[in-house]
């Protein structure tokens, strides 16, 4: 049986996180709900109006081109692209083919056995965004929003590397996350700031894998729903020619209710959309100097985040993908996580031993992904705009380290400093929170203990291990849930022996 390899590529097309459009000063706001608002003579396409050109977002696809490896066309020009479309003002659009700023780059990506994957970059050019259509149920007519008219529209092609669904997910939510670390872009797919177009092929085994005839997926509305597009049609298109049918050359969309590619039109060929300099554009000369200001603006990325994280912090794979993902997040227990290293400011506490600082930077991890992270969820917070302050929240971790406080207790602190913006020190007199490790007075409570369960005391002493902990509950329970569990059971053994 002939064996059909996939070859897949991808079209990325990302809105520019700018103050206006590409090329008139019209806001460049996705979340304006009211239509034909922010329009203006120029992107509208008015007679004897002139485009001009927005740094600001030249110098933000310049710093995508750079993280994600691309050479630099230091001489670029905007050109015409001759299409006509009812969102579409000019009857062209204003784009880039010769010579697109950025190209030949790649991206690393790792799937879920961590492999590490190269995915090559074909092109990033700059371009204006179109309209938006929409189509009313059981109307006969279409209504045109045009305040996405001229935004600035990032375009990235990837070469045909990527061979299966997880490779689409993976590379996607990579970029995502990228262009979120430089301020490119907040790539929302659900405001349409991130749309995702998938090309697919199937080519014979031991054949050339561009021979295959391509199908288009377009109307894709998440990240996961890419991956499932690619999957289906693999399928698909396996079936259809283990048949002996032909593929036929077309656009698909993905209807996301029933998990599933439909044909939208057959393509008979490549258009020709009679590409010509844009007469009213100068072109783009960038100098050294302009790139190398950029290129230091670039900062971390993901990809360097990760292997920092595991250096430095020593820490699990499942928290340094939870701060590289959630980057303020991150932010911010790289602040606790100084004062844990540093103590300037908790003299006042015992200083542990610097083997049990490793100790100290987990626990601090594990609270801020957990309870902190899901406090600041709950009210939509950010990490630095809550009254727990990374001291604070320092000090709340050598507590719970030494044991002044209950793993319960811990839970009632943290959240008594979210709420109030008191310290640790005061809410634990005020609320009575101090665990009780003191053996002279856990001895007297235990031993009233043994005395009023005689049975489990006996049990305990004839090997059954389950007995102790029976004896430990009812010490917690005595105590009002105050006594240190770890020097209850040091002290029950003692007492048993």
């Amino acid at each position: 049986m002939i064996k059909y390899l996939p070859t897949i590529g991808l079209e990325i097309h990302v809105e520019l996180k700018t103050k206006t459009k590409m090329f008139c000063d019209s806001l460049n706001d996705s979340d304006e709900k009211h239509p034909n608002v922010n329009v203006c003579p120029i992107c509208m396409a008015h007679p004897g109006t002139l485009p001009v050109m927005n740094e600001e977002a030249v110098r933000k696809i310049l710093m995508v081109g750079l993280a994600l490896n691309c050479s630099i066309n230091r001489h670029s020009f905007f050109e015409r692209k001759n299409y006509f479309y009812p969102d579409l003002p000019k009857g062209y659009q204003i784009s880039q083919f010769q010579k697109p700023f950025c190209y030949d780059g790649f991206l690393e990506t790792q799937n879920s056995k961590l492999e590490t994957k190269r995915i090559g970059i074909e092109r990033i050019h700059l371009e204006e965004d179109a309209g938006r259509l929409y189509h009313l149920p059981g109307k006969d007519y279409t209504l045109v929003d045009y305040n996405r008219a001229g935004l600035p529209l990032m375009e990235l092609v990837t070469k045909p590397d990527l061979e299966t669904g997880e490779d689409v997910l993976a590379f996607a939510r990579e970029l995502r996350l990228i262009l979120r670390y430089l301020g490119a872009s907040d790539a929302d797919m659900e405001k349409g700031q991130m749309r995702v177009e998938v090309n697919i092929s199937l080519h014979p085994e031991g054949t050339d894998k561009l021979s295959g005839t391509k199908a288009e997926v377009k109307n894709i509305n998440s990240i996961s729903a890419a991956a499932k597009a690619v999957d289906y049609e693999i399928k698909r298109q396996t079936d259809l020619l283990e048949a002996g049918e032909k593929i036929v050359q077309e656009t698909r969309g993905w209807d996301d209710i029933h998990n599933k590619t439909v044909s939208q039109r057959v393509k008979e060929g490549s258009a020709d959309y009679r590409y010509f300099p844009e007469p009213d554009l100068p072109p783009v000369d960038l100098t050294q100097e302009f790139l190398d200001e950029i290129r230091s603006g670039v900062g971390e990325l993901p990809a360097q985040r990760r292997v920092r994280f595991a250096s430095e912090y020593n820490l699990p794979a499942n928290d340094i993908e939870v701060f590289t993902n959630n980057k303020a997040l991150g932010d911010y227990f790289e602040k606790v996580a100084s004062e844990l290293l540093s103590f300037d400011k908790l003299s006042h506490l015992k200083r542990p031993e610097v083997e049990h600082q490793q100790k100290l930077i987990k626990l601090a991890s594990n609270y801020t992904i957990t309870e902190y992270g899901r406090m600041i969820a709950d009210v939509s917070a950010e990490p630095d705009d809550t009254k727990v302050t990374p001291e604070m929240f320092a000090d709340f971790v050598v507590r719970v380290f030494h044991g002044e406080i209950s793993s319960s207790g811990a839970q009632t602190l943290i959240k008594e400093m979210f709420a109030s913006g008191l310290s640790p020190d005061t809410i634990i007199h005020e609320k009575d929170l101090a665990q009780v490790s003191d053996t002279d007075s856990l001895t007297l409570t235990i031993g009233e203990v043994i005395s009023a369960n005689p049975q489990p005391v006996s049990d305990y002493r004839k090997g059954k291990e389950a007995s102790l902990k029976f004896l430990i509950g009812k010490v917690m329970q005595a105590s009002k849930g105050k006594a240190n569990p770890q020097v209850v059971e040091t002290l029950l053994k003692e007492v048993l022996k």
